[in-house]
């Protein structure tokens, strides 16, 4: 893994933005009082991201909140597009469709100034969509709550800012443990990363830390003995054999270099 000036904060959707907020409240204490951009890139229909969360913010310490969005690639290229990330100290992506990220802002002056905000040290969020697409490949879509069937997954290139990681989202509730295991099946090199609802990791580093009242799930394949994703016919039932597991909650740490958790929980780890 490589340095990282910034942080990165992957949540698995439906964060609260009401209650206590604590994930909102951790991608606020990064941004330090200054402009935070909401970037609703990935929604077809982005009436109503924004006011949520600035409704959401409210009073928790953010500077100016603006959105981005935008409607076709061609506004990624413009000026005036861009200007809205002047003086940001963070980006954070809303849900919605991950290949919109992707696609309409990919190798573009957007995606070039938010690497450049990351890199001095801002934060980069994203929930839901905005969480997967974060990695240098990116899971798109497969069938969740059944067992993986060997091609079903699609997977696409994402903006690269966490690598040798595949994000999921909505990860127990949508039961999507079996298209995760079926992303490592394939690529071993790959760490699979499943993260609950009003769950984040938040990557500083090397590491990340869990916050949130669900878990984050790691699948590593690295060890694995067995599998029969290649000589499978398309849609068998995918076997494999010595996959290692992790579960983590509120406080947890884990270590991206060496695939391990980390023995010391992070401060506050016990708080709720």
């Amino acid at each position: 893994m490589t340095h990282r000036a910034g942080p990165l904060v992957i949540i698995g959707g439906h964060e609260d933005k009401e209650g206590e907020r604590q994930i909102l409240k951790e991608v606020a204490r990064h941004v330090q009082g200054a402009k935070l951009v909401v970037a609703t890139v990935a929604s077809h229909e982005p009436e109503g991201y924004f006011d949520a969360y600035r409704a959401g913010f409210e009073g928790l310490g953010v500077g100016e909140l603006v959105e981005l969005y935008v409607d076709t690639r061609a506004d990624a290229q413009d000026e005036a597009t861009l200007a809205i990330l002047d003086d940001a100290r963070g980006v954070f992506f809303s849900g919605g469709d991950q290949l919109r990220i992707s696609s309409q802002i990919g190798d573009t002056p957007v995606e070039r100034r938010i690497r450049e905000i990351w890199r001095s040290g801002g934060v980069v969020a994203g929930t839901s969509a905005g969480a997967s697409a974060v990695s240098d490949t990116m899971l798109v879509k497969g069938p969740s709550a059944e067992s993986h069937r060997v091609g079903d997954v699609q997977m696409a290139p994402g903006m690269g800012l966490l690598r040798d990681v595949v994000v999921d989202q909505h990860f127990a509730e949508r039961g999507r443990i079996g298209r995760l295991l079926g992303v490592v099946a394939e690529s071993p090199r790959v760490l699979g990363i499943g993260i609950d609802e009003d769950t984040a990791a938040v990557i500083q580093g090397d590491a990340f830390t869990v916050i949130g009242s669900g878990a984050v799930y790691v699948v590593d394949a690295e060890g694995a003995t067995h599998s029969n994703i290649a000589e499978a016919q398309p849609h068998s039932t995918l076997s494999i054999f010595d996959v290692r597991l992790h579960v983590l909650s509120q406080g947890d740490r884990f270590d991206l270099t060496r695939r391990r958790p980390l023995a010391d929980p992070a401060p506050g780890a016990a708080e709720t």
